[in-house]
């Protein structure tokens, strides 16, 4: 009962929210592909912008739980997501815009977020290609070590990825300029925020985002009399038990068999993953502590032969 009043909550607050949004901010978008060919162009910067996100957002976390320390699992989960544009952690990258100014492309940070186009895919894909499956040990530096900005660039960009071991190539003169930065408005910008943290909630999973008018149509949602300013006093004072009602009588045995499978994947996959985290750390602990013994030995039987 207390997800369902949590659900209905984040649904009447969503909801508040695109009643002040106009229809063509709501519609969504065909999404556009990411350049590859541009990436070699700011792989370095992207790896630059990655390695400043991981310290500040690790350090973010540090400070929301303290006294607490954070966990390695905590750093990893924040390691896993900041290059997905899916995940509130990869936020940063809807403010970046990619500027050529003459043989080369720049990464400019706007200070607000943009849409999502072809760029912002590009440099989300840029962003997984530098990552690649070392966000464990880009994570596990981070906890054992506790770099400060400097060492986790040098560490990341050119030890571990070699993101920055090269200087990028020149940008060809044919080169297709990239779509101009436009700035979502605040309203847009908190409805997809508001979306995001509703993803993976129980009892809300695979949400979608619908303009106001596909709302308000739903199930005849506002009533036939809609249109009278009464009536609509009377639906907003109802709202949450109306909501609550149809999501009861629309809710099939089939969705809540399909939820209940859902939940299970979801909880499923968490245990696995923290399971395989300490399975990893020991491995690695057991790993250090053997070649630790062998040195020790070889460095005495060195001494003994002497």
């Amino acid at each position: 009962m207390a997800k369902l009043k949590q659900i209905l909550v984040a649904i009447s607050v969503l909801l508040a929210v695109l009643a002040s949004v106009p229809f063509s901010e709501c519609v969504k978008k065909p999404a556009a592909g990411a350049r590859k060919e541009d990436i070699p162009f700011i792989k370095c910067q992207v790896c630059e912008k990655l390695a400043s996100q991981l310290h500040q957002q690790v350090e973010k976390k540090r400070a929301e739980i303290a006294p607490k320390k954070i966990s390695e699992y905590q750093i990893i989960e924040i390691s896993e997501n900041v290059c997905n544009l899916k995940k509130q952690e990869a936020d940063w990258i809807l403010q970046i815009d990619i500027v050529e100014k003459g043989d080369k492309l720049e990464l400019v940070d706007q200070g607000s977020e943009g849409q999502c186009n072809s760029e912002c895919k590009t440099i989300e894909r840029a962003c997984q290609e530098v990552l690649g499956y070392s966000d464990t040990d880009v994570a596990e530096y981070l906890y054992t070590s506790k770099p400060d900005l400097g060492s986790l660039v040098n560490y990341l960009c050119k030890d571990l990825t070699k993101a920055c071991s090269t200087k990028p190539p020149p940008v060809p003169k044919n080169r297709i300029p990239g779509e101009a930065f436009v700035a979502k408005s605040e309203k847009e910008a908190e409805m997809e925020r508001i979306m995001k943290s509703m993803e993976g909630m129980p009892g809300a999973p695979g949400m979608k985002m619908y303009s106001k008018d596909d709302l308000m149509n739903m199930n005849n949602f506002g009533g036939k009399d809609a249109d009278d300013e009464d009536d609509d006093d009377d639906d907003e004072t109802l709202l949450p038990s109306n909501l609550g009602k149809i999501m009861r009588e629309k809710e099939s045995a089939k969705n809540d068999l399909k939820q209940k499978i859902t939940t299970g994947i979801v909880k499923t996959r968490e245990t696995l993953k923290k399971h395989a985290n300490k399975v990893s750390n020991w491995f690695r602990q057991t790993w250090r502590r053997v070649k630790k013994t062998a040195s020790e030995k070889s460095t005495k039987g060195n001494k003994g032969e002497l």
